[in-house]
């Protein structure tokens, strides 16, 4: 099947051979944000929930994330990330991730930054729950992808 480079011949799910790609410097950018009340806000920003620094936690998860990708979407490739950074940033009720994954190797990171971005909005989820059952994400996205033939 042409077109689909994780099916093989007979349209079995397959690994993608990396092995003839050349190694260059790759990177991804994602981002995601997280609704929520402005009090469950204002509780994340001076650290006041019971659970402890939201913020701290969800920055954690989210490296830890993109570093387990591979055991979380089957056909992944195991990778060694050189940089994994997750920012946030506050807006009115919301607060956006953002995560940036770096590496040189034969693949891309983009799967990586995705999964570190959703992994920290969980994390702040899972922490805030008890506050606020109306939070909801949005905008998942990849921002950037450079390395590699579909630079861009």
């Amino acid at each position: 099947m042409q077109g689909f480079s994780h099916l093989d011949e007979q349209g079995k799910a397959a690994m993608v051979d990396v092995s003839d790609k050349a190694v260059t410097a790759r990177r991804a950018v994602a981002t995601g944000r997280i609704h929520m009340h402005v009090d469950t806000l204002r509780a994340v920003k001076e650290q006041n929930l019971k659970k402890g620094d939201v913020l701290a936690v969800a920055r954690i998860a989210g490296i830890q994330g993109a570093k387990k990708c591979s055991d979380l979407i089957p056909l992944c490739h195991p990778l060694a990330l050189s940089k994994v950074d997750i920012q946030f940033r506050f807006e009115d009720s919301a607060i956006v991730v953002t995560c940036e994954c770096k590496l040189k190797g034969q693949t891309g990171v983009e799967m990586e930054a995705l999964t570190g971005v959703n992994v920290a909005l969980l994390t702040i989820y899972d922490m805030c729950k008890a506050l606020d059952k109306s939070m909801h994400f949005e905008g998942v996205t990849l921002l950037e992808k450079t390395g590699g033939r579909g630079d861009g």
